[in-house]
């Protein structure tokens, strides 16, 4: 409607519900192609399907803890009249279960909320920043202020937890190293107008070489390149919070790698909600995720690091809850995603180089012994889990297979579709409350930004 609001948008109808009902009716008048709903060939998929039984994990090395990681974030308008002023909050939680605990419970008839609470630890970073429509300084465009944000936080904001105590940039230069002995350097291109020498660049940060402009370690992220003066950068702000989550896995990995990895390391599943994968300009930290873990497994005793990620949402997803209520994948069942699944669900002809770009960890679908259907990715012992020749797809080159499915029969929750335990607390962490909570982030931002209105 033309009507303007205090906020600076236009006014909006009061009912919109019938909206959703005429986009739908438009659709199923119109032919097209949805992979998950077409399965054909059942029998052939069939033939992809492996029993739990190839996958028994052994009593004696069962896990006893998993560590979960999610995040979240936000953007909200701060000031009524400035509807073009967005800022952005950005955090990712941390959430530690005894699964020893946890398991007493579920033999109980009453749960104990006490013994629960015991059961789960928790940590949380958190990150804002003003993504639209305010700078850091006069003078500056929106990438570089983007660039002296993240520069600044992730030197300022730490993962504390037990003897760990580093900034963000500090797990970046681990990232970048190998276990035990953190990168000096690292390399970037500069993003100054008509240049993109190559740079190495300390933790201080350095003058590029060949056009003077001032280059940060953080500049490896390639953020900058993903935000524009126009529009809400949320797809900035979510690539920022993936590589938060990313380097909390990193720190508290570390932690355990370096200081029980004989005892808690090898009974821990650490858990990243979603993908092993790295997506947009910061994507090349997917091989530099391979390569760190793989090298802390070939210095781990037996098959550690223990690390899975779990889709909630997308086409496999999709595909996997169809294949389910057919029953073409049964309880205890897995599901091998070679390339001619993959071709399935990406409706593509050529997918042998498919996750080559993103993904550390391989896809399965897996339907837990009580019907839950989950999608884990998991990081191959060694080598690439996908890449331009078709990738790994043998469960047998996942030698972690095993322990990860056993923990996500062990761990179902009803708290959201298909959920498990550790992900549903580490989401509880994270997530940003509405209502309230969003007033209160609100008021923040204001204040930092000094437009808070004067007495």
């Amino acid at each position: 409607m033309p009507y303007e609001t205090v906020a600076g948008s236009h006014e909006l109808a009061s009912r919109l519900g019938h909206s959703a009902a005429a986009v739908r009716a438009i659709a199923d008048n119109r032919t097209f192609h949805v992979p998950a709903e077409a399965l054909r060939d059942a029998d052939d998929i069939k033939m992809k399907v492996r029993p739990r039984s190839d996958f028994v994990f052994p009593d004696a090395k069962r896990l006893t803890a998993a560590l979960a990681i999610d995040g979240s974030y936000v953007v909200e308008r701060i000031r009524d009249g400035l509807p073009s002023v967005l800022y952005g909050f950005a955090q990712a939680a941390a959430a530690y279960v005894d699964l020893t605990i946890m398991e007493t419970q579920a033999a109980e008839r009453f749960v104990d909320p006490y013994e629960i609470e015991r059961a789960v630890n928790s940590a949380l970073v958190t990150l804002d920043l003003p993504v639209a429509g305010a700078y850091t300084r006069e003078g500056v465009g929106i990438a570089t202020s983007w660039r002296e944000a993240i520069d600044g936080l992730f030197r300022t904001k730490k993962v504390q937890v037990n003897r760990l105590d580093e900034s963000l940039l500090d797990l970046l230069f681990r990232l970048h190293g190998r276990p035990g002995e953190a990168a000096s350097r690292l390399p970037v291109n500069c993003p100054g107008d008509d240049c993109n020498a190559e740079v190495v660049v300390p933790s201080a940060g350095v003058e590029c070489i060949a056009c003077n402009e001032w280059l940060y370690p953080t500049d490896v992220l390639r953020i900058h390149e993903e935000v524009g003066e126009e529009g809400s950068n949320q797809s900035a702000l979510g690539r920022l919070m993936s590589v938060v989550e990313l380097l909390v896995l990193v720190g508290l990995a570390t932690l355990l790698w370096e200081q029980s990895r004989y005892e808690l390391m090898p009974r821990t599943l650490f858990i990243v909600d979603g993908p092993l994968a790295v997506y947009g300009p910061p994507a090349k930290l997917r091989g530099r995720a391979l390569e760190y873990f793989q090298a802390m497994n070939a210095g781990t005793s037996g098959d550690g690091p223990y690390l899975c990620g779990l889709e909630k949402t997308g086409a496999m997803v999709d595909f996997a809850r169809q294949l389910a209520r057919h029953d073409i994948v049964q309880p205890g069942e897995l599901l091998v995603c070679d390339h001619e699944i993959l071709a399935r669900v990406t409706n593509a002809t050529n997918v042998q180089a498919y996750g080559k770009e993103t993904y550390w960890g391989r896809k399965f679908i897996y339907r837990a012994l009580d019907g839950r259907v989950v999608v884990p990715t998991v990081m191959p012992a060694v080598g690439a889990p996908y890449d331009a020749n078709g990738g790994m797809p043998d469960p047998a080159d996942y030698p972690t297979l095993p322990a990860i499915l056993d923990v996500i029969d062990r761990t179902g929750s009803s708290m959201y579709v298909d959920g498990i335990i550790p992900v549903a607390a580490a989401h509880g962490k994270a997530a940003f409350p509405i209502g309230v909570g969003t007033d209160v982030l609100r008021l923040v931002a204001t204040q930092r930004l000094g437009l808070a209105p004067s007495n």
